[in-house]
């Protein structure tokens, strides 16, 4: 995992009052606010089965998608999430921006300011982006990290947490084990914050020693390379994404060799708790990180973290929003005194 990120300081992403402005990273923010984007999110999830999926919470605001690297299940549920609240919505296409024709990303974001834009979803190679854009933007606008390099990824991790909560309705004793691509996951750094934040009893990550990252012993997990030892008496089994596009060769004998010993197949799910649930953050690998009869089995949650990432992406997004407008009122208020 990336190390080379520093903890951010709370008045970058939080306001004067503790309200989310920005969302950049679940690093240093508390269990109470955590708890406060999944109660919102729960608040969303009856939007999305109504006839008409609107609430106006967002009605003349502007959302940009920046998605500089290629995306479906994100991009797509963050732009369903900004339509259900109301939002107007601008999907940049990266591959034809001004920034392929060498336009710095600082002057394309002026551009898209002077635009009115409201919001900015941030999708970027480079760790750190994120918090570059948050730093740089005119005050008012609210920046979410929808992925960045090895270094974080919050939204999809809380998603996973609610759809967690949803089936095992609290933290408290839970064990947890995420298994595969560690090295290069930036969702795993995230759920292990999440996770040790709401109050799980245990978090394992769980793979080869190749992928797994050299400061992983820092992180107040248990590490193991077995999946007997990682997967005993686990309660939520989370599967990650084999990242062969960030990989340097070496690193895997083969993805046969990775199934047999790190693929989860139904022999390898008994080894966890018989209600254990199954997670994977997509897109899936069958037959190299999952089983087909298991990624379909009755213990799988995947496509309910699909549909919850679009209620959890509304209550980000909203409560960002909230929070610049009371920073806005705050900071009037303090220039008319």
């Amino acid at each position: 995992m990336n190390q080379g990120i520093k903890a951010i300081s709370p008045g970058l992403q939080l306001t004067s009052g503790g309200q989310l402005k920005h969302f950049l990273t679940i690093d240093g923010l508390g269990r109470d606010l955590l708890t406060e984007i999944l109660d919102t999110a729960d608040s969303f999830i009856e939007v999305g089965e109504r006839r008409i999926k609107k609430v106006p919470l967002l009605r003349g605001r502007t959302v940009v998608n920046l998605f500089f690297e290629p995306s479906t299940r994100t991009r797509s549920t963050f732009e369903l999430a900004a339509k259900r609240l109301s939002a107007d919505v601008l999907n940049l296409d990266i591959s034809k921006s001004a920034t392929s024709k060498g336009e710095s990303l600082s002057d394309t974001l002026l551009n898209l300011e002077a635009m009115a834009s409201d919001m900015f979803v941030v999708r970027h190679a480079q760790s750190g982006a994120a918090h570059f854009i948050a730093r740089s933007v005119t005050p008012g606008v609210a920046i979410i990290n929808a992925g960045d390099g090895r270094h974080a990824h919050p939204t999809q991790a809380m998603l996973d947490m609610l759809t967690i909560r949803q089936h095992k309705e609290r933290f408290e004793g839970l064990r947890v084990a995420i298994v595969g691509d560690i090295l290069h996951s930036r969702v795993a750094r995230s759920q292990v914050n999440a996770l040790l934040t709401l109050g799980a009893e245990e978090v394992r990550l769980v793979g080869p020693a190749t992928l797994m990252p050299a400061a992983a012993n820092q992180l107040g997990v248990k590490l193991c390379t077995t999946m007997e030892e990682g997967l005993a008496e686990t309660d939520v089994i989370i599967m990650l994404r084999l990242q062969k596009e960030r990989m340097e060769s070496g690193l895997l004998p083969s993805e046969r060799e990775f199934f047999k010993l790190y693929g989860l197949t139904r022999e390898k799910l008994a080894l966890a708790k018989p209600d254990a649930i199954v997670m994977h953050p997509g897109p899936i690998n069958r037959g190299v990180e999952i089983e087909s009869a298991v990624a379909d089995g009755p213990q799988s949650v995947i496509l309910s973290q699909v549909t919850n990432g679009i209620a959890l992406r509304m209550a980000v997004m909203s409560m960002a929003m909230s929070g610049q407008l009371a920073e806005r009122a705050a900071a009037q208020h303090g220039g008319a005194a």
